[in-house]
């Protein structure tokens, strides 16, 4: 069996893949800046800063694939995004072309497009619309991912994640929700497929209200078994407790975009006619 690197194990969804992973590939090393609180005792795990390169070169040593859930995972400030996810995301791809390693999956976001709106949907093809750091930092990570597999002949997959979860929790997520079960697939697809050389899927589950044209994933085999509109009655009346967003709830991003927007909000009125 191969050896899998999961990066980012501490992390609310690599708790949840540490689970669901190892029935898969049962030589699963794990790896974040601290262990786990309940790292099991059954569980292989190395820490590492992935801004220190000579780290990341120590956990990718004897690594076939790489699931890349590592580095600041929400807005924040440039240096914690400098570090963690443009350094950190260089550090992970270039320790793995020294190592040998030949398939990397790397965690990209929905915040890489954030700025579209709802009304448009879009495919994986698009100019990136980033809506904060975060966003920047993930496409950054899709042009280095794009950089390792054609000069170097990685085979890399971004996975644009929507909002990873047992089920959607609002109006905006019942659009961009994804099921644990279908992120493994993804990650499957990812480590496995043969024809896979640089792709970009969106990380969503089956949303009958999607905005993304997702059709490359299924391309290469993806079937989704979650469905948010299994969910809509709870995800609606969550919706109802919030407060309008007149940015956020326009854009595909949601708070990430009304989050220091300072320009001139007449504007919403002409992205409206677009």
């Amino acid at each position: 069996m191969p050896r899998i690197l999961m990066t980012g194990a501490s992390g609310g969804i690599g708790t949840s893949l540490r689970r669901l992973l190892p029935p898969i590939y049962s030589d699963l090393l794990l790896s974040d800046i601290k262990p786990p609180a309940d790292l099991g005792a059954n569980e292989k795990f190395k820490a590492a800063d992935l801004a220190d390169l000579a780290q990341c070169e120590a956990i990718c040593e004897g690594v076939d694939g790489i699931i890349h859930f590592g580095g600041y995972s929400v807005e924040g400030s440039w240096d914690q995004i400098l570090q963690a996810n443009i350094i950190g995301g260089y550090n992970l791809f270039e320790a793995a072309y020294r190592k040998g390693v030949k398939r990397v999956v790397f965690a990209s976001s929905n915040h890489a497009v954030g700025f579209y709106p709802r009304h448009h949907k879009i495919g994986t093809d698009v100019t990136p619309r980033p809506d904060g750091r975060y966003g920047v930092s993930k496409v950054f990570g899709e042009a280095v991912g794009a950089l390792y597999a054609d000069k170097h002949g990685m085979k890399v997959t971004c996975l644009r994640i929507g909002n990873f979860g047992d089920m959607p929790l609002d109006q905006r997520r019942l659009s961009i929700w994804l099921k644990p079960d279908d992120l493994v697939q993804l990650c499957r697809i990812g480590l496995e497929h043969p024809d896979i050389h640089f792709e970009i899927f969106y990380g969503a589950s089956l949303n009958e209200r999607a905005w993304w044209d997702n059709h490359r994933a299924y391309e290469f085999g993806y079937r989704p078994t979650g469905r948010s509109e299994d969910h809509v009655a709870h995800a609606l009346a969550e919706q109802a407790k919030l407060k309008p967003d007149p940015v956020g709830d326009y854009f595909q991003g949601g708070t990430f975009c009304s989050m220091e927007f300072d320009a001139d909000p007449d504007r919403i009125i002409d992205w409206k006619t677009r």
